[in-house]
């Protein structure tokens, strides 16, 4: 018991932490602007869902993934870095405009973003994924893997519930604080994907520094 406590504790503030829902949220509410609540509601349950799956998955059978495919983290990494990087810079810029939808585009486009880039790679990115792997590999009991599921189902409903009360947040907030929110969080999230680009692109110019020394 003295070891469970601070093993759920760094699970929940990891994973919060890398999912970061408050910070999705500005995203959300304007890739979403002009939609029925209905909609919004199937978009956050969709996204949490699979956002939720692709982490179990990764996290099971990540490593085995990596090297069927001969893929690395690092490389994982990179490329989530820059995808994240180009979502914040539209932030940023405050580029995401309201979604003017015929009827019958409206589906396929609830599709579309609650898969990309909202659950990935916003609500499930390399972090996430890396810090799951991670934390699999740590937990060496049956109680620990049970208790590290848990965690990640709890922060996904937590997620779940931040997103569906985004829109009313966002009537108090209004346009102007939604603005600002949404630029500070793109900028947020640039710093982010430059430290997951970095932390993915260190180890590999060391290890090519390493191999040409040789």
């Amino acid at each position: 018991m003295d070891t469970l406590l601070p093993f759920a504790l760094l699970c929940f503030t990891s994973f919060f932490t890398l999912t970061n829902p408050l910070g999705t949220m500005p995203v959300f509410l304007t890739m979403t602007n002009g939609m029925s609540d209905d909609e919004r509601k199937t978009i956050v349950r969709r996204a949490t869902i699979v956002s939720f799956i692709t982490l179990m998955v990764f996290t099971f059978s990540g490593q085995f993934l990596f090297t069927f495919f001969g893929i690395s983290t690092n490389g994982f990494r990179i490329a989530g870095g820059i995808i994240i990087f180009t979502i914040g810079f539209d932030m940023l810029q405050a580029r995401y405009s309201k979604a003017k939808l015929k009827d019958d585009e409206v589906k396929t486009y609830v599709n579309d973003i609650s898969v990309t880039p909202l659950a990935i790679p916003m609500l499930c990115g390399p972090g996430a994924i890396a810090n799951g792997i991670m934390l699999m590999d740590d937990a060496d009991t049956l109680i620990k893997k049970i208790l590290l599921i848990s965690v990640i189902a709890l922060v996904y409903f937590i997620t779940f519930l931040i997103l569906r009360a985004s829109t009313r947040l966002n009537k108090y907030m209004g346009e102007t604080g939604n603005n600002v929110m949404m630029r500070l969080m793109g900028l947020i999230l640039m710093v982010i994907a430059v430290e997951c680009f970095v932390s993915g692109f260190k180890p590999i110019m060391i290890d090519i520094l390493q191999q040409a020394n040789l």
